[in-house]
């Protein structure tokens, strides 16, 4: 073990670059052909933007204008009062935090820390509580908009149950976090963030004096734009991550042959997942071994796996429970391998890194394993035969 690390640490970084890139394109190539395979993954990227990129745009300016409402009309402060009674006993965080949740179910798991930065929310939180808000807000990222899309393609129950699977991984990952921070450094458990006396820590929004038209035309307008820059955020993601899970997911055309089109791929994925069928089945109910592909995607970018899922639908690789599941993991993961890092960083505590990622990975397969068996109960109580 020692000489690979010594011969990692001896060989340029640029040397490794191109060893990994020729055998991934290597890969490929032996497998489509080197014209088809470029083909394809120009072709699969091109319509990815043009048929999901496009729509998850118009999803996010949608969410974004109704978020911005919400808040600049006092909704999320009414949630945030209702909600104020669960935090501490389910998450073991004060009342305050429950606004994190808000915010970053309206848009993206990085809203939690501008909040975070902000002087009075600090002074709600003890150390190993504000540190465990990157876990807490990271399992609500991007909620809206994962419900709103499992919507748009004709599912109502299965987004709600994996919402439900979704909470139950935030309250695993964010007691798991703290526990990690308490057995690392127990002075948190009494160590305060800040010294701001807690009845000034909550500050009103002032109303302003703007005509009503005036107020709910600038907040839609507002967050409209803001749902366009998280467009144009994800597009990255869903191209590069996207277009890569399925060329590694999909396999040649009908005839068995690479032509180039949109789409096509080596079956990779799969090939490894059916080697774990029986797991995934088991603890996802998982019909189908292309599945594997959404929670893999969703570790990066969950823009990025819900452009796998008009596909999968046309292939008749889904159903129900697959909704359920993709709700919870998604929400739940929202991409925290892209973001954990930068976010912890900016909160100061990057020596816990490795904790985080932990706590919520597997908070994250947690919330999918309960969102499968709380469906696995939906379909039982729904289609029960009726007693006389």
């Amino acid at each position: 073990m020692k000489l690979l690390k010594r011969l990692y640490k001896a060989i340029p970084a640029g040397i490794i670059c191109l060893l990994v890139l020729g055998l991934l394109f290597g890969y490929l190539g032996s497998r489509m052909g080197a014209g088809p395979m470029i083909n394809t993954i120009m072709n699969t990227a091109h319509d990815l933007l043009l048929n999901t990129v496009f729509f998850l745009m118009a999803v996010c300016v949608i969410t974004g204008a109704l978020g911005r409402l919400f808040v600049d009309f006092g909704v999320v402060k009414l949630m945030e009062r209702l909600l104020r009674p669960f935090m501490k006993p389910l998450f073991g965080l004060p009342g305050a935090a429950s606004l994190g949740a808000v915010v970053t179910f309206l848009s993206d798991n990085p809203a939690i820390i501008s909040l975070a930065k902000e002087k009075g929310f600090k002074a709600y939180f003890k150390k190993y509580q504000y540190i465990s808000i990157t876990n807490f807000g990271t399992a609500f990222g991007m909620g809206l908009l994962v419900i709103i899309f499992m919507f748009g393609q004709g599912y109502y129950a299965a987004p709600l149950i994996g919402f439900v699977g979704a909470i139950c991984g935030a309250i695993i990952s964010t007691r798991l976090m703290q526990r990690f921070i308490i057995k690392a450094y127990p002075q948190y458990r009494d160590e305060w963030v800040d010294s701001v006396d807690e009845q000034e820590s909550v500050q009103e929004v002032q109303a302003t004096k703007e005509p009503l038209f005036q107020r709910v035309l600038n907040a839609l307008l507002d967050g409209g734009k803001s749902g366009v820059d998280i467009g144009l955020a994800i597009i990255p993601g869903v191209l590069i991550i996207s277009t890569l899970v399925m060329i590694l997911t999909f396999g040649p055309d009908s005839s068995g042959t690479y032509t180039g089109a949109a789409y096509q791929g080596t079956e990779l994925l799969p090939w490894l997942g059916s080697k774990c069928q029986v797991v995934f089945e088991w603890l996802f109910g998982f019909t189908d071994p292309h599945l594997i592909a959404f929670p893999i995607t969703a570790l990066g970018a969950v823009g990025a796996a819900l452009g796998l899922i008009p596909s999968f639908i046309k292939e008749g690789w889904i159903d129900g429970n697959a909704i359920a599941v993709f709700t919870a993991i998604g929400m739940c993961w929202s991409g925290f391998l892209s973001t954990h890092t930068a976010m912890l960083d900016t909160l100061g505590y990057r020596n816990l890194i490795s904790k985080a990622i932990l706590s919520h990975f597997i908070g994250g397969l947690i919330a999918a394993v309960i969102a499968h068996w709380l469906y696995v109960l939906y379909e039982l109580l729904t289609h029960a035969p009726a007693t006389l």
